[in-house]
């Protein structure tokens, strides 16, 4: 079942009795942010599970919601169910995006923080990776993981790591799972995203290697905090040249 656009809003379409339509006005000025916090969450009979999508009949209107594999695999079509939204307004439309857990949904909102990132792109990164697992790709610096994700490319990949580096923390029982630091474990991580911003290795190897003079507690830092301390420190110190 293809949605159809109705006064510019998303509706879930034909065969879906009550869909959900807004007037254009209600996605204009205040109506948006009112809308946005409205719409947390979805409570109803699910009645509709496609490949991308479900609808969910809540008090007779059809709420079209977008969702992972993962998510979807939740619903059962007939029975009740609760899924966690995000919506997303544009000029044309107000789509819902849904998630089974709020670590899901955190991840989702901070993913669209990202220069470059829009709803899709976000959405397919949960649908490779748990958000246990998106948290700690951007803590120990594995942009590689996101390159695993359809549509993201190295730059992209690294543009994740360095944005969300201290923005996503791990959830408790979490922090256990990850490697106890050796040394500068992070180094290599650092280096790397240092020489794609346009270091050349040489001076982005003695910039670490000078910030974890000056810190010694710096060996054992989370790669994204070390990594912004390096970055602070190329700022204000003239030692060190860029290319």
């Amino acid at each position: 079942m293809s949605p159809r656009r109705t006064g510019g809003v998303r509706s879930a379409g034909a065969g879906v009795p009550g869909a959900l339509t807004l007037p254009r006005a209600s996605i204009c000025g205040r109506g948006v942010e009112r809308w946005r916090e409205m719409i947390a969450s979805l409570t109803g009979r699910v009645a509709q599970v496609g490949l991308d999508h479900a609808v969910i009949n809540v008090n007779g209107f059809g709420m079209l919601v977008y969702a992972t594999a993962r998510t979807l695999s939740k619903l059962r079509t007939g029975e009740e169910a609760t899924v966690l939204t995000t919506m997303i307004v544009r000029e044309e439309s107000m789509t819902l995006y849904g998630f089974s857990e709020p670590a899901e949904r955190e991840v989702f909102d901070m993913m669209l923080s990202v220069s470059g990132i829009g709803p899709r792109i976000a959405l397919a990164v949960l649908s490779v990776h748990t958000a246990a697992e998106v948290e700690r790709a951007v803590a120990t610096g594995d942009d590689k993981a996101f390159t695993k994700v359809p549509g993201i490319g190295p730059k992209g990949a690294r543009r994740i790591v360095l944005e969300l580096a201290g923005k996503l923390i791990l959830s408790d029982g979490q922090t256990d799972e990850l490697p106890l630091s050796q040394g500068i474990v992070w180094k290599p991580q650092v280096l790397d995203a240092l020489t794609s911003l346009g270091w050349s290795e040489k001076d982005a190897s003695a910039a670490i290697d000078a910030y974890v003079q000056h810190n010694p507690a710096a060996e054992t830092e989370p790669v994204g905090v070390a990594l912004r301390g390096v970055l602070a420190s190329l700022g204000t110190q003239n030692t060190v040249g860029r290319h």
